[in-house]
């Protein structure tokens, strides 16, 4: 772990809300997940949306779970994600439009007024202005629907993506000119595309949706693979990623949202998840509260 530094010495103090991401228990179910915050001392959960389609196809509702999560004292911080939002052509682009439609009905009914939208690799073979383009035109065309029943959507900039940079993303969102389109500051992945904390400072505020806290490596050489599974296999404080120095930078801009733990790590999931999840709330209190 390098040695943090405090770049921030007049960092705000700030209302700060523990998530508990869904995918950093990803063999259970979702009930599980809203019991285990709880029971580990969570202020909210991030839905992972593979779970409560699940959960929704076999039998629960939006609302039975809503309330559920309110039950246990939890508020709801982010539904997490559309996926594969590059989609561009024929029927793919109508098959996204018609799921953010369905996650954006969803995220409506559960309560929460924001969904991460996730790009992958499908546009990786483009120019680097094309891929501009149809992002710009397709997180417009998912914003507009959002803007017909109050919900903003998050963007992730997935680092072993082509479209990855706090540059892009400032950029579409400009070309977008829609307030209901921001960024999660995602640790990993701004680390791992080369951003800094210094970056995460220049923010404003209002461009931050969420935060995601987690740690990690790079790739150790150009032939090893961009695996989120290897290169995240580590709990918080065990990575490269001075987790103080970002955190401060967060804080430095004034956000007051969620802060949600993420873990992607095959070998710390068949831990005990009850204890696993504790020992993730107590790093993000160690390293950012």
């Amino acid at each position: 772990m390098p040695e943090s530094r405090s770049y921030y010495p007049h960092t705000m103090v700030n209302i700060m809300l523990t998530s508990l991401h869904g995918i950093s228990t990803s063999h259970g179910n979702l009930i599980t997940d809203v019991r285990l915050a709880k029971e580990a001392g969570y202020d909210a959960l991030e839905i992972f949306y593979p779970k409560l389609v699940r959960y929704l196809e076999n039998g629960g509702t939006t609302q039975e779970i809503k309330k559920i999560i309110a039950d246990a004292g939890l508020s709801i911080s982010f539904l997490s994600a559309l996926d594969r939002i590059e989609r561009h052509q024929g029927s793919e682009k109508q098959q996204l439009l018609a799921e953010a439609e369905k996650i954006t009905r969803e995220a409506v009914e559960l309560g929460t007024e924001t969904v991460m939208i996730l790009p992958r690799t499908g546009l990786d073979h483009y120019s680097d202005e094309k891929i501009m383009d149809i992002m710009s035109e397709n997180i417009a065309a998912i914003a507009a629907i959002g803007e017909q029943h109050g919900i903003r959507y998050m963007i992730e900039l997935p680092a072993f993506t082509k479209f990855r940079t706090l540059s892009q993303a400032r950029e579409v969102i400009r070309r977008i000119g829609k307030k209901n389109v921001g960024v999660v500051v995602d640790f990993w992945h701004f680390y791992a595309s080369g951003a800094t904390p210094e970056d995460v400072a220049t923010m404003d505020k209002a461009m931050i949706f969420g935060v995601h806290f987690g740690d990690g490596r790079v790739p150790h050489s150009p032939e090893e693979p961009w695996d989120e599974t290897v290169l995240r296999d580590c709990v918080p404080g065990e990575g490269e990623i001075d987790l103080r120095a970002w955190s401060e930078a967060v804080k430095s801009t004034g956000y007051n949202g969620a802060w949600s733990i993420e873990l992607i790590s095959p070998r710390l999931w068949e831990r005990d998840p009850a204890l696993l999840t504790k020992e993730l709330l107590a790093s993000i209190k160690q390293y950012a509260f």
